[in-house]
């Protein structure tokens, strides 16, 4: 399966959705979604899955049983590429890369690699390294002041504060996004990050497996 692109109706479908969350409008239009949405969403993790490794999209359903809004449908369409993450929505493309969120022992060793001479000038390189590339990393769940332990001055204190490490790019609508050259803007970004996920491979790697269950 070829990817060309996402067609106007994908845009128009979560327009429409955003304005009508509801299963009625899903069911009138699940197959603009299949064939204008997920079709090309596949065919291009297809295409990236040699190079960037496997795929998954994710349901279009959102987990309603802990939120107050109860709107049963996601108004994006996300797909995890290898480290990677992709999304379109109304607004446009997005790409990101990182950790989003870590588990205490992640967080841990996240935060003894940070303070360290060996890996974390690394970590500052790396992450300027993207950043000249016009593309953002943030932190996510940023303390405000020092954790616990480390000293308040030291000299990545603003990288020892995050509890999470995200790239981040998101693409306005475009006349590029409904044809194959957007495959190209996912490809950039994801080469353009890989050395964040493989810092944070290297020197987080996973969680403890009594955090997984």
């Amino acid at each position: 399966m070829s990817f060309d692109g996402w067609p106007e109706e994908a845009l128009e479908f979560y327009e429409g959705l955003a304005a009508d969350n509801s299963k009625a409008y899903w069911t009138a239009h699940k197959a603009v979604y299949e064939d204008a949405v997920l079709r090309p969403m596949t065919g291009l993790l297809e295409e990236l899955a040699a190079e960037f490794g496997e795929a998954k999209i994710f349901r279009p359903y959102r987990d309603v049983r802990f939120s107050a809004d109860k709107s049963p449908y996601k108004t994006h369409i996300g797909a995890v590429i290898g480290r990677g993450y992709v999304q379109l929505s109304a607004e446009g493309l997005a790409a990101g890369s990182g950790m989003y969120g870590m588990s205490p022992s992640q967080l841990d060793r996240y935060r003894q690699a940070v303070v360290s001479e060996r890996c974390g000038p690394e970590l500052e390189q790396v992450i300027a390294g993207i950043e000249r590339q016009g593309i953002g990393v943030s932190g996510r769940d940023v303390l405000k002041t020092a954790p616990r332990g480390y000293p308040a001055d030291h000299r990545r204190i603003g990288l020892l504060r995050y509890k999470g490490v995200v790239a981040w790019n998101q693409w306005p609508v475009e006349p590029w996004l409904e044809t194959a050259a957007a495959r190209d803007r996912v490809v950039g970004f994801l080469r353009a990050t890989r050395r964040l996920s493989s810092w944070l491979d290297t020197y987080v790697g996973a969680p403890a497996a009594h955090e997984t269950r």
